[in-house]
């Protein structure tokens, strides 16, 4: 039941996913991160099987990492968007990764931008996105209300809505989100939304103690 949340804003984009680590009917732990930093302005949030979605992603990093050693230069969020797809491309004919991304980026020339890639390679430019089941849910909502121009305080408002839908709606929802931001500042976490435990039961009222 993993789902990824993405937004673009005004000079920002947002990226939200749950902390789940299920197996068949077993949950397994719930702090697991699933939005991996790429570089200092780049976030890659990922779902899918979790061997390939912890292998690929750190894959992509590590090759992130070694371009920018070798030529001492970052690459784009675009181009960083066609060598994931690539190597999605290269795997599917011959091992392929069950992996789903939501990539988002801020370039200095471009702003920040957000990348839609699937298991089988599909790359598209996207404002706002959401991958699993949650997402039944979140895309209704985000054609609603999203909007070009929306503040951080929208953006995660408007993810909050879709983190509360999906915890209504599922049968089996993920219980803990986190949430990151890459702005003009660099990529960092924003925020966590966590089911508190159990509350327990109020006091009985006066008159029927009494009784």
């Amino acid at each position: 039941m993993e789902c990824v949340i993405g937004v673009v804003g005004r000079d920002f984009a947002v990226v939200a996913a749950d902390t789940s680590a299920v197996q068949s009917i077993l949950v397994h732990k719930t702090d697991e991160d699933k939005i991996m930093v790429l570089d200092s302005h780049k976030l890659m949030g990922a779902s899918g099987e979790p061997g390939d979605r912890v292998q690929f992603t750190e894959f992509i990093q590590k090759n992130l990492h070694l371009h920018q050693f070798r030529n001492n230069v970052s690459l784009s969020t675009a181009a960083t968007a066609n060598f994931t797809r690539g190597e999605l491309a290269t795997a599917l004919r011959k091992n392929p990764y069950s992996v789903n991304i939501i990539l988002a980026g801020f370039d200095e020339d471009v702003g920040a931008s957000m990348y839609y890639i699937d298991y089988i390679a599909t790359l598209h430019k996207i404002d706002k996105g959401a991958f699993g089941y949650g997402s039944y849910f979140c895309l209704s909502l985000m054609d609603k209300f999203y909007r070009p121009d929306m503040t951080v305080e929208e953006a995660v408002d408007l993810v909050d809505k879709c983190i509360k839908e999906i915890r209504l709606r599922l049968v089996v929802a993920p219980q803990n989100f986190a949430i990151k931001i890459v702005d003009r500042n660099g990529a960092r976490d924003y925020a966590r939304r966590e089911i508190v435990g159990d509350i327990p039961p109020a006091e009985a009222p006066a008159a029927a103690v009494n009784a």
